[in-house]
């Protein structure tokens, strides 16, 4: 019989997380969200709480959990906000990730004890301008110099999380490395065909240019950037992985992120209810609280279930990564419930609070502000149909 609830271990670190959410981070966020501020005093706690190495082993400074644990604590802190949610899940599943899936035994021991302890944050640089949902058509090159033994980037990345910090100490780029040439199976004619690597950039290498902050609709305590490489040299040995194979990678990677914004997106489904069922308790219009009404019950019913199954979901999804068994599709279903279910909770919890939900001051506001960006960032819902529409087969 399948058992749904958590173990020991699972449960006193998400009733740990809780407590910090609602004792560190609510009393102090509001004011670095509005104020466009990283709240690097709460980051670093999360530091020491050792956060940033959940799923990663002790021997790379990690925790020796899992990401099951990672989505645990992510939903735990999107029930409070999103900001800082987002800048622990793109420190963990796009920053260090990708090194301690794809890198060398001297690229794990050189930057994974730092990344893992909330020291320095790493960033992944993977959309572009003119890419968007069609991660393929890099435009950002990187010609290998024989010469000097390095790498020459050049090219423009966009949107990119956790990129700007005075704590961030590398970003990871798909850049298009030389073409190759395929033979094709008739004999000496060969085709080329387009060849997208992995390079990791240290901040402060010359020639890498990060822009002033966006100015973004939601998210407004996290890090988002423009990143620009003019002529960029880097050692031949910060090639993450074998040459040829970064689209390969971020697809993986993107795979696991998937889950990760899922139990953000669950917390923030979440959220809304405690908000507003605390909200529907105290709010007296007509003589009697306004949760008496059925018409709020129901709201905050289907925002309940909502809620449930997008747990449910993220949590199937990160079984099966755990079990090594296919996950592709039960992730992107996970992250478009999730982030569905987000945005709709955010408008009724906003509906429910009135006049009130369109004041900053009350924590359904930055919910229905943080909500919409979970339907676009790591695959638009549109994506994920698409790829839940070709694991079901549908490849015509």
């Amino acid at each position: 019989m399948l058992d749904h609830r958590l173990d020991h271990e699972y449960e006193q670190l998400r009733r740990t997380v809780e407590e910090f959410s609602q004792d560190v981070v609510a009393p102090k966020i509001g004011d670095f969200y509005e104020q466009g501020e990283f709240p690097y005093e709460i980051i670093r706690e999360m530091g020491r709480m050792g956060l940033f190495g959940l799923p990663f082993p002790e021997e790379y400074g990690g925790m020796g959990g899992d990401y099951f644990a990672l989505g645990l604590v992510l939903e735990e802190l999107a029930r409070v906000d999103s900001s800082v949610a987002i800048t622990l899940e793109a420190a963990v599943s796009l920053g260090a990730m990708p090194i301690y899936r794809f890198g060398t035994e001297e690229q794990k021991r050189t930057w994974l004890p730092k990344l893992t302890s909330g020291e320095m944050l790493g960033a992944f640089g993977l959309t572009e301008p003119e890419g968007g949902s069609d991660a393929g058509a890099t435009r950002t090159t990187a010609r290998f110099d024989e010469a000097t033994n390095e790498w020459v980037i050049n090219g423009t990345k966009c949107f990119i999380t956790n990129s700007g910090t005075e704590i961030t100490g590398l970003v990871t780029v798909t850049a298009l490395t030389e073409p190759i040439a395929r033979s094709s199976e008739g004999g000496t004619e060969s085709s080329p065909s387009r060849e997208i690597s992995s390079i990791i950039v240290p901040t402060g290498t010359p020639g890498f240019q990060v822009s002033k902050k966006y100015s973004k609709v939601g998210w407004n305590a996290s890090d988002t950037r423009e990143l620009s490489f003019t002529d960029c040299r880097v050692p031949a040995e910060n090639l993450l992985g074998p040459r040829g194979r970064g689209y390969a990678q971020f697809l993986r990677i993107l795979d696991e992120g998937r889950i990760a914004i899922a139990a953000l997106s669950t917390g923030l489904a979440q959220g809304c209810v405690d908000e507003s069922l605390k909200y529907a308790g105290e709010r007296r219009a007509f003589g009697r609280p306004i949760g008496a009404n059925q018409i709020i019950q129901f709201k905050l019913a289907d925002m309940e279930m909502r809620a449930h199954t997008a747990r449910l979901a993220w949590r199937d999804a990160a079984s099966r990564l755990l079990h090594n068994e296919p996950f592709k599709k039960e992730a992107a279903i996970a992250k478009l419930y999730a982030s569905e279910a987000a945005v709709d909770n955010a408008r009724e919890a906003t509906q429910i609070h009135g006049g009130y939900g369109f004041m900053n001051e009350f924590p359904v506001a930055r919910f229905w502000r943080d909500s919409k960006i979970l339907e676009i960032g790591e695959g638009t819902s549109e994506v994920q149909r698409m790829l839940i529409a070709r694991e079901l087969g549908m490849k015509y």
